[in-house]
Protein backbone atom coordinates (compact mmCIF):
# COMPACT_ATOMS: atom_id res chain seq x y z
CA UNK A 1 0.00 0.00 0.00
CA UNK A 2 1.61 3.46 -1.24
CA UNK A 3 1.86 6.17 1.32
CA UNK A 4 -0.45 8.60 -0.66
CA UNK A 5 -3.40 6.48 0.54
CA UNK A 6 -6.30 8.29 2.15
CA UNK A 7 -8.72 6.54 4.16
CA UNK A 8 -10.54 9.28 6.19
CA UNK A 9 -10.14 12.84 6.46
CA UNK A 10 -7.56 12.53 9.12
CA UNK A 11 -5.19 11.52 6.40
CA UNK A 12 -6.46 13.97 3.98
CA UNK A 13 -5.31 16.79 6.20
CA UNK A 14 -2.21 15.01 6.89
CA UNK A 15 -1.36 14.55 3.06
CA UNK A 16 -2.36 18.33 2.42
CA UNK A 17 0.42 19.36 5.06
CA UNK A 18 -2.47 21.50 6.32
CA UNK A 19 -3.68 21.48 10.44
CA UNK A 20 -4.07 18.63 11.76
CA UNK A 21 -7.32 16.99 11.73
CA UNK A 22 -9.62 18.03 14.48
CA UNK A 23 -9.72 15.27 17.22
CA UNK A 24 -12.91 13.19 18.17
CA UNK A 25 -15.12 15.11 21.25
CA UNK A 26 -14.09 13.80 24.41
CA UNK A 27 -16.75 11.40 26.03
CA UNK A 28 -18.15 13.54 28.52
CA UNK A 29 -17.88 17.11 26.71
CA UNK A 30 -21.59 18.25 25.18
CA UNK A 31 -21.93 17.79 21.70
CA UNK A 32 -22.14 20.72 19.00
CA UNK A 33 -25.19 21.17 17.34
CA UNK A 34 -25.66 19.69 13.77
CA UNK A 35 -26.28 21.64 10.68
CA UNK A 36 -27.80 20.01 8.04
CA UNK A 37 -27.43 23.02 5.60
CA UNK A 38 -28.01 27.07 5.47
CA UNK A 39 -30.89 27.71 7.24
CA UNK A 40 -32.78 30.37 5.14
CA UNK A 41 -33.88 33.80 7.64
CA UNK A 42 -37.31 34.37 7.87
CA UNK A 43 -38.09 37.28 6.53
CA UNK A 44 -40.02 39.68 8.44
CA UNK A 45 -43.20 40.58 7.98
CA UNK A 46 -44.36 43.68 6.11
CA UNK A 47 -47.77 44.96 7.08
CA UNK A 48 -48.50 48.82 6.89
CA UNK A 49 -51.03 50.86 9.67
CA UNK A 50 -54.15 49.36 8.46
CA UNK A 51 -53.07 45.77 8.92
CA UNK A 52 -52.37 45.55 5.08
CA UNK A 53 -49.38 44.11 3.37
CA UNK A 54 -48.41 45.67 0.03
CA UNK A 55 -47.29 44.17 -3.26
CA UNK A 56 -46.68 45.31 -7.00
CA UNK A 57 -47.02 43.17 -9.91
CA UNK A 58 -46.04 42.90 -13.51
CA UNK A 59 -47.19 41.37 -16.75
CA UNK A 60 -46.37 42.31 -20.22
CA UNK A 61 -47.56 46.01 -20.00
CA UNK A 62 -50.06 45.63 -17.07
CA UNK A 63 -48.71 46.95 -14.03
CA UNK A 64 -51.03 45.94 -10.17
CA UNK A 65 -50.56 47.73 -7.32
CA UNK A 66 -52.15 44.77 -4.90
CA UNK A 67 -52.85 45.33 -1.40
CA UNK A 68 -54.34 41.86 1.01
CA UNK A 69 -55.80 41.65 4.73
CA UNK A 70 -57.41 38.91 6.05
CA UNK A 71 -60.62 38.73 5.31
CA UNK A 72 -63.51 36.79 3.78
CA UNK A 73 -61.73 36.52 0.52
CA UNK A 74 -63.42 39.27 -1.59
CA UNK A 75 -61.23 40.43 -4.75
CA UNK A 76 -61.73 44.01 -5.71
CA UNK A 77 -59.99 45.12 -9.20
CA UNK A 78 -59.91 48.69 -10.05
CA UNK A 79 -63.07 49.65 -7.92
CA UNK A 80 -65.09 46.73 -9.16
CA UNK A 81 -65.68 42.87 -7.61
CA UNK A 82 -63.23 40.17 -9.57
CA UNK A 83 -66.11 38.35 -11.62
CA UNK A 84 -67.11 41.45 -13.11
CA UNK A 85 -63.80 43.02 -13.81
CA UNK A 86 -62.66 39.59 -15.22
CA UNK A 87 -65.54 38.35 -16.77
CA UNK A 88 -63.80 34.99 -18.13
CA UNK A 89 -63.28 32.25 -15.86
CA UNK A 90 -59.88 31.55 -16.64
CA UNK A 91 -58.88 34.68 -15.69
CA UNK A 92 -60.61 34.29 -12.05
CA UNK A 93 -58.41 31.35 -11.94
CA UNK A 94 -55.57 32.83 -12.50
CA UNK A 95 -55.65 35.42 -9.64
CA UNK A 96 -56.81 32.96 -7.12
CA UNK A 97 -53.61 30.36 -7.87
CA UNK A 98 -51.23 32.00 -5.17
CA UNK A 99 -54.40 31.30 -2.37
CA UNK A 100 -54.47 27.64 -3.69
CA UNK A 101 -50.89 26.55 -3.68
CA UNK A 102 -50.75 28.59 -0.53
CA UNK A 103 -54.07 26.73 0.95
CA UNK A 104 -55.44 30.50 2.27
CA UNK A 105 -58.30 30.35 -0.14
CA UNK A 106 -61.42 32.12 0.99
CA UNK A 107 -59.21 34.07 3.85
CA UNK A 108 -57.83 37.17 2.51
CA UNK A 109 -59.50 40.53 1.09
CA UNK A 110 -58.01 41.79 -2.01
CA UNK A 111 -57.90 45.47 -2.93
CA UNK A 112 -55.65 45.98 -6.37
CA UNK A 113 -55.41 48.75 -9.32
CA UNK A 114 -54.27 47.43 -12.43
CA UNK A 115 -53.50 49.61 -15.61
CA UNK A 116 -52.42 48.74 -18.83
CA UNK A 117 -51.75 45.90 -21.44
CA UNK A 118 -54.82 43.60 -21.67
CA UNK A 119 -56.94 41.85 -19.97
CA UNK A 120 -54.59 38.33 -20.01
CA UNK A 121 -51.40 40.60 -18.80
CA UNK A 122 -53.63 42.48 -16.14
CA UNK A 123 -54.98 38.83 -14.70
CA UNK A 124 -51.40 37.93 -14.75
CA UNK A 125 -49.93 41.17 -12.72
CA UNK A 126 -52.57 40.40 -10.14
CA UNK A 127 -51.68 37.08 -9.83
CA UNK A 128 -47.83 38.36 -9.42
CA UNK A 129 -49.10 41.28 -7.33
CA UNK A 130 -51.34 39.00 -4.58
CA UNK A 131 -48.30 36.02 -4.64
CA UNK A 132 -45.86 38.62 -3.54
CA UNK A 133 -47.89 40.12 -0.96
CA UNK A 134 -48.98 37.06 0.32
CA UNK A 135 -45.16 36.21 0.74
CA UNK A 136 -44.80 39.54 2.81
CA UNK A 137 -47.82 39.30 5.22
CA UNK A 138 -47.03 35.58 6.24
CA UNK A 139 -43.13 34.92 5.38
CA UNK A 140 -43.65 31.14 5.63
CA UNK A 141 -45.54 30.61 2.76
CA UNK A 142 -42.83 32.41 0.11
CA UNK A 143 -41.45 28.68 -0.50
CA UNK A 144 -44.52 27.45 -0.84
CA UNK A 145 -45.36 30.17 -3.36
CA UNK A 146 -42.08 30.70 -5.03
CA UNK A 147 -41.78 26.66 -5.66
CA UNK A 148 -44.79 27.59 -7.72
CA UNK A 149 -43.07 29.71 -9.73
CA UNK A 150 -45.79 33.31 -8.92
CA UNK A 151 -43.22 35.49 -7.13
CA UNK A 152 -41.38 35.68 -10.60
CA UNK A 153 -41.83 38.13 -13.03
CA UNK A 154 -42.94 37.09 -16.66
CA UNK A 155 -40.02 38.52 -18.57
CA UNK A 156 -41.72 37.78 -22.01
CA UNK A 157 -43.19 41.14 -23.57
CA UNK A 158 -43.66 42.25 -26.94
CA UNK A 159 -41.32 42.13 -29.58
CA UNK A 160 -40.64 46.18 -30.82
CA UNK A 161 -41.34 46.60 -34.84
CA UNK A 162 -38.22 46.80 -36.84
CA UNK A 163 -38.15 49.45 -39.67
CA UNK A 164 -38.40 47.71 -42.92
CA UNK A 165 -40.42 45.27 -41.75
CA UNK A 166 -44.42 44.89 -41.57
CA UNK A 167 -44.46 43.67 -38.32
CA UNK A 168 -41.63 42.61 -35.91
CA UNK A 169 -40.46 39.73 -37.91
CA UNK A 170 -42.41 39.87 -40.96
CA UNK A 171 -41.48 40.86 -44.23
CA UNK A 172 -42.97 43.30 -46.55
CA UNK A 173 -44.01 40.86 -49.91
CA UNK A 174 -41.16 40.00 -52.39
CA UNK A 175 -41.47 40.85 -55.87
CA UNK A 176 -38.59 39.47 -58.20
CA UNK A 177 -40.04 41.92 -61.33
Amino acid sequence: MSDNTVTDLADLGALAGGAPAVAAPEAGAPEAPVRTGPAAPLREKEIDAQGRSYATGRRKDAVARVWIKPGSGKITVNGRDQEVYFARPTLRLVINQPFAVAERSGQYDVVCTVKGGGLSGQAGAVKHGIAQALSKFEPALRSAVKAAGFLTRDPRVVERKKYGRAKARKSFQFSKR
